[in-house]
């Protein structure tokens, strides 16, 4: 495909995730209908569909529209590119600019903040008293692309020994700071899921941050552990890697563990999956981790549209969701044991305010630790709490 060619297609899969397709579905049901399109050519056009989700409401308001053809004229104007030289009409290329969209390319534009920040207006007051000083800065580090982080399995060998196996496969990774297991990738990151230290469980894909919060847990050699909130289970496994413990994932949504079997196998590691109805009997545990579901506004990076996809409605059904969850996470905790709340959000009603709320009616828990990062530190953004339940 032709650059002008991929930038019709992205066009086109803006235009379906405009009409409320989710952009995976959107791109997933492109690529069905455009078999010709080799991996190459997907790539870059899930590149361009991804940036422009990051950056739509800019985006929209610098190409003139909220459509397709609207948000990639933004696009390559925030970019300093010219238009025409894509917008050609030629083979698949998109219809040439306008005189219309010419001119209003070529006038002057000044955009308000939240404007040019990407901020949704009816979330800007709740960042700016979660974030403080750093709101405008955290906001506009969302509207660009994560970097890609790995986590050595130090269970399987060193950050150096998975360094030296990565880079004889061409893919360069140094040390993050954020975690003593983290690397961040610096070049051929599409290679990672086909390499040999990914197929024999050296390293596994996990954000730096995340790996953070669970270089924050007190695990201990002998410890029964419970990840209650597993999802793909990326922090059950972390947490296996670190001590010879027991460790247990659960999930509302037992299909979200799916892959876990063969990710633990990969990285060989024992887990034990539990369903809803086997946690009071296999309870209590030395340790709980809660990893609510939350608005995931710590990783808009990677999942942008979901920035544009909250509601107030949204938000409140998530606060109220979390507050039980504290509470039935508790309840599974023995005395002495640990209860870590985490989220991978930024907004204090998620974090702060849910663990002050469950400290409040629970007088039996003190606070242990508790740490908030944001992509400034160079992960997305998460939020840790840890408790401790007193003994009799």
């Amino acid at each position: 495909m032709t650059p002008g060619a991929r930038v019709a297609a992205a066009i086109d899969i803006l235009d379906r995730i405009a009409a409320g397709t989710p952009a995976e579905q959107a791109l997933t049901g492109w690529a069905r209908g455009n078999r010709f399109a080799g991996s190459g050519d997907r790539a870059v056009i899930r590149d361009h569909v991804f940036d422009t989700l990051r950056c739509w409401r800019s985006f929209a308001a610098m190409g003139g529209a909220a459509t397709g053809r609207g948000l990639m004229l933004g696009a390559l104007r925030a970019d300093g590119a010219d238009p025409a030289a894509l917008f050609t009409g030629a083979g698949y290329a998109p219809p040439p600019v306008t005189e219309v969209e010419k001119a209003f390319l070529d006038s002057p534009l000044t955009l308000d903040l939240l404007v040019a920040l990407d901020c949704p207006d009816w979330l800007a007051p709740a960042l700016r008293d979660s974030l403080g000083d750093d709101f405008a800065a955290v906001m506009a580090a969302l509207r660009h692309r994560a970097p890609v982080f790995l986590r050595v399995n130090l269970a399987r060998g060193n950050v150096a020994g998975a360094i030296a196996a990565l880079a004889a496969e061409g893919i360069r990774a140094v040390p993050h700071p954020l975690a003593k297991s983290a690397l961040e990738v610096t070049e051929n990151a599409r290679k990672i899921q086909t390499s040999a230290a990914y197929a024999t469980g050296l390293v596994e894909l996990q954000d730096a941050a995340s790996q953070a919060v669970v270089e924050m847990l007190p695990l201990r050699a002998g410890m029964q552990v419970l990840d209650y909130c597993a999802g793909g289970g990326g922090k059950a496994l972390a947490m296996a890697a670190r001590a010879p413990i027991l460790t247990h994932a659960h999930d509302i949504d037992p299909g979200r563990m799916r892959d876990l079997p063969a990710r633990a196998a990969r990285a060989g590691t024992k887990l034990r999956p539990l369903p809803t109805a086997a946690l009071a009997s296999a309870a209590p545990f030395d340790l709980v981790l809660a990893d609510a579901p939350c608005s995931g506004s710590g990783s808009w990076r990677r999942a942008p549209e979901a920035k544009w996809r909250l509601t107030p409605g949204r938000l409140a059904e998530l606060t109220q969701m979390q507050a039980g969850i504290l509470v039935a996470a508790s309840q599974l905790v023995g005395p002495g044991g640990v209860l870590a709340y985490a989220t991978c959000s930024l907004l204090n009603a998620e974090n702060q305010a849910q663990v002050a709320a469950f400290l409040a009616a629970h007088p039996g828990w003190q606070i242990e630790a508790e740490r908030r990062l944001t992509p400034l530190d160079g992960g997305d953004g998460f939020f840790v709490a840890i408790m401790r339940r007193n003994k009799p």
